[in-house]
């Protein structure tokens, strides 16, 4: 592969294009400044307005959410796995039925493989702009986003109407749903009775890496963080690895399907049958499957990077309480 035909597979962190009309809540006060990035795979973005970097299948898809200072992300949930890691800035990721079940402060190079079946959110407590990457599994992510019945009403308030088929509408611009199309229905107190309501504790041991204790572990060898036998025990349907300037080689090796590297700190050097590349933090590679390649850190100073692979695993919920 030329390096101009990979370079079409790398997004660079300064050509994200956002998109701040992505769900219900881009209206509601405190949520209305956030930006969405779909950079892999469809997302699972509710507008027209969603630009899509690489539509490749991958088996899961990746994005990001960039928001200011006390801007947060509304209580939502997923038909499969979400697992987040932090770019930039502190974020407080919340739970449950209203958010109070629990919470965990994440700081840079963090990451949080959320438990299924529960509604979560998050929002930026620190003092600049930041940014989350995400990892959601399946190449059509779970068919959409499912939301708290308040962010459903407080969307309606301000003016955004989700419909059934996932779409939304925007009584400001004097949008209204079509003929024969209903809002999209409220969880019913049933369906909401069944969501689990995991505590701090009971989330944090088996849920949550920190980026320093990944950085000591990966000082030889590379870490498996998500999968079967991984730091985080799970089958979301990918796996994720870390790797450091320690456990780098120049070795080359590849895969039977397309996986993506994901620079936390550090510029890496990419080496593949046919060129090279440098990768920054923020950027996103999509390495072709059966492509002989490498990565290692090509400056001095820290270096980490995530590592994102498919499984044959079906992309489901996995959360067991």
């Amino acid at each position: 592969m030329t390096p101009q035909e990979m370079e079409a597979r790398i997004v660079r962190y300064g050509d994200l294009q956002p998109c701040r009309t992505a769900f219900i809540d881009a209206h509601t006060p405190g949520s209305d400044q956030k930006e969405n990035f779909t950079i892999i795979g469809g997302g699972v973005s509710e507008s027209v307005d969603q630009h899509v970097h690489i539509t490749i299948p991958h088996g899961f898809n990746i994005g990001a959410a960039g928001q200011p200072p006390k801007c947060r992300n509304s209580l939502h949930d997923h038909r499969t796995a979400e697992a987040f890691f932090v770019l930039s800035g502190r974020w407080r990721f919340f739970w449950g039925r209203w958010g109070t079940a629990g919470e965990v402060v994440l700081e840079k190079g963090d990451i949080f493989n959320i438990p299924t079946g529960i509604f979560r959110g998050f929002e930026n407590i620190g003092t600049d702009y930041g940014m989350i990457m995400a990892i959601l599994g399946g190449d059509d992510a779970g068919g959409g986003v499912m939301w708290a019945p308040q962010v459903i009403e407080d969307a309606a308030a301000h003016g955004l109407v989700l419909a059934e088929t996932g779409k939304l509408y925007d009584t400001k611009k004097g949008e209204a749903l079509p003929e024969g199309v209903q809002p999209m229905p409220l969880m019913s107190d049933e369906e909401l009775a069944k969501r689990p309501e995991p505590t701090t504790a009971d989330v944090l041991p088996n849920h949550v890496a920190r980026y320093w204790d990944m950085h000591a572990l990966a000082d030889r060898k590379p870490v498996l963080v998500i999968g079967e036998n991984g730091l985080l025990r799970d089958k979301p349907g990918f796996e994720v690895g870390f790797l450091t300037r320690g456990s780098a080689t120049t070795d080359l090796h590849r895969h039977d399907r397309p996986s993506v590297l994901m620079p936390v700190t550090g510029h890496w050097r990419v080496d593949w049958t046919g060129g090279s590349t440098v990768l920054a933090p923020g950027d996103t590679m999509s390495v072709p499957e059966n492509l002989d390649h490498t990565a290692y850190p090509s400056m001095s100073g820290e270096a980490a990077m995530y590592h994102i692979v498919a499984t044959d695993d079906p992309a489901g919920a996995t959360w067991q309480g």
